[in-house]
């Protein structure tokens, strides 16, 4: 397997951002799944052209490749473009001063087809529209993953403590903290970063502006397993919401599609369900997929893995002074969630962590919600009637505001829930399209109207202040016990892997 050089991928972006920078290209795309093959054809197809390539002409690190070595290769930190004419002298230059190796190897042509010459001989002469748009679909057979029942939230066992089950889940492999991992990387490089991990998205300084750029990866694979296109879906929302959730307009995805063998039906049954949702998604939120990659027969023993469409996503930050965070800031705000809520517990963390149990329909995902408080969120970030923002997704509404006392390290003091639904489906239920905001008390009124205007429910959940989670009825959480359990459960793994 491919080993990836960081190092050197920094040097190939800056000199393709150079070479940009002189007008100098007419086609760029990177080598991935089946290296100088993929990227020639789908370039010249694209262009509607031919493409004549000279393997003798390209670098290699070892001796006596045959052809079809050299053009299947996926060797890491790599670039095919197509020049403007007279340009090949300036690219070399430009190469050669970030120390990269840089040839011709090919030029375009006017015949359709993709030739590939090696040592004088003529490897291949294939026309390319076989090789693209017209190579033959796959239509392999198919079975749709089952439907599972809803669960209704009074059919879920309670616990004792409704703190004492945060604690736990806090503490638990599925939300402990991940600072073990992030604090080993420096996330600083060039002192762009502006958000630092942690929060709901990472964000970074477009150099010399005042703009910043979002970025989150999101999938949720119990909900897939139990529901291929909603979890698909889900993936998709929870993704848009975590750049909302920084004030930033979502822009694109990339996808990378991880499943089992597609030969089983039922494997490709998970496909076809989960392109279905993302498509359905993307449409609903504006959110194109502009690329992606697909890694399929991820099986041991015959046992595949979890569906797990991955959702990588961008969103730009017009300003980021505007840009939000999930800690709590000042003592005496007021905490409100803005969203529907159903105490949907089917397939989540808190029957699987606290009842041991992973059944049920995953919670739906009603798409034009998601847009309608979404855009509040961006709205009321943007206006300054916020201080913190945090989407609701793992774990429910009583983790998010635990995550949020803990980033801000505030305590907060949480009013009564509502009736008619139990107080744990509501703490734990992870229904969508719901955020949690923190405002000054004078700020309250005003949001209230505009969460109205947009048709948004709104209710409000307790004050920040103090140095525990307090919640009537029980003993009060101290932030420290609380930072103790979600900090040790990963170092600890880790120290007995």
């Amino acid at each position: 397997m491919q080993v990836g050089d960081p190092f050197t991928e920094k040097l190939l972006l800056e000199a393709c951002l150079e070479l940009m920078a002189e007008d100098a290209i007419v086609a760029i795309q990177d080598m991935g799944a089946a290296g100088l093959t993929s990227s020639s054809v789908e370039m010249a197809d694209k262009g509607g052209v031919g493409i004549d390539l000279n393997l003798n002409q390209v670098p290699t690190r070892e001796e006596g490749m045959t052809a079809y070595e050299m053009m299947l290769s996926e060797s890491q930190e790599r670039m095919l473009m197509v020049l403007k004419q007279g340009a090949e002298k300036l690219a070399e230059r430009v190469f050669k001063k970030w120390g990269l190796d840089f040839a011709v190897i090919g030029y375009t042509t006017d015949t359709g087809h993709l030739v590939v010459r090696h040592s004088g001989v003529v490897e291949a002469d294939i026309p390319l529209a076989a090789l693209a748009h017209a190579a033959p679909v796959y239509e392999r057979p198919w079975t749709e993953t089952p439907a599972q029942a809803v669960i209704a939230p009074e059919d879920v066992k309670a616990p004792n403590s409704m703190l004492g089950a945060l604690e736990a889940m806090m503490g638990s492999a599925a939300l402990s903290s991940r600072r073990w991992i992030w604090e080993q990387y420096d996330h600083m490089v060039m002192a762009e970063t502006v958000q630092r991990p942690g929060g709901d998205a990472a964000v970074v300084r477009v150099h010399g502006t005042k703009k910043g750029l979002a970025i989150s990866c999101d999938v949720t694979p119990r909900y897939c397993a139990a529901d291929p296109r909603e979890g698909a879906k889900q993936a998709v929302a929870e993704c848009w919401r975590n750049l909302t959730a920084t004030g930033a307009d979502p822009l694109a995805i990339t996808d990378c599609m991880n499943f089992g063998n597609p030969e089983r039906p039922e494997i490709m049954g998970e496909f076809v369900g989960a392109v279905e949702g993302m498509a359905e998604a993307c449409t609903a939120l504006a959110f194109p997929v502009v690329s992606g990659n697909v890694s399929l027969y991820n099986e041991t023993n015959g046992v595949a893995i979890p569906p797990t469409p991955a959702i990588g996503g961008i969103g730009l930050i017009p300003d980021i002074a505007e840009m939000a965070t999930i800690g709590l800031k000042r003592e005496g705000d007021v905490l409100m969630l803005l969203g529907a809520e159903a105490g949907h517990l089917g397939q989540s963390l808190y029957m699987q962590i606290m009842l041991d149990r992973s059944e049920g329909a995953p919670p739906p995902v009603d798409l034009d919600a998601e847009r309608r408080v979404g855009d509040l969120v961006r709205g009321l970030l943007r206006s300054g009637c916020v201080s913190a923002v945090h989407d609701v997704s793992d774990g429910g509404l009583l983790v998010a505001i635990a995550e949020m006392a803990l980033a801000g390290a505030r305590g907060v003091e949480l009013e009564q829930l509502p009736a008619p639904l139990p107080p744990h489906a509501l703490w734990f239920g992870e229904d969508q399209a719901r955020y949690v905001v923190a405002a000054s008390p004078d700020q309250a009124d005003a949001i209230h109207k505009a969460a109205a205007v947009a048709k948004v429910p709104l209710r409000m959940l307790g004050r920040v202040g103090g140095d525990a989670i307090r919640l009537e009825g029980e003993a009060p959480l101290p932030l420290a016990a609380l930072a103790v359990a979600h900090e040790d459960w990963l170092p600890r793994f880790m120290a007995h892997g």
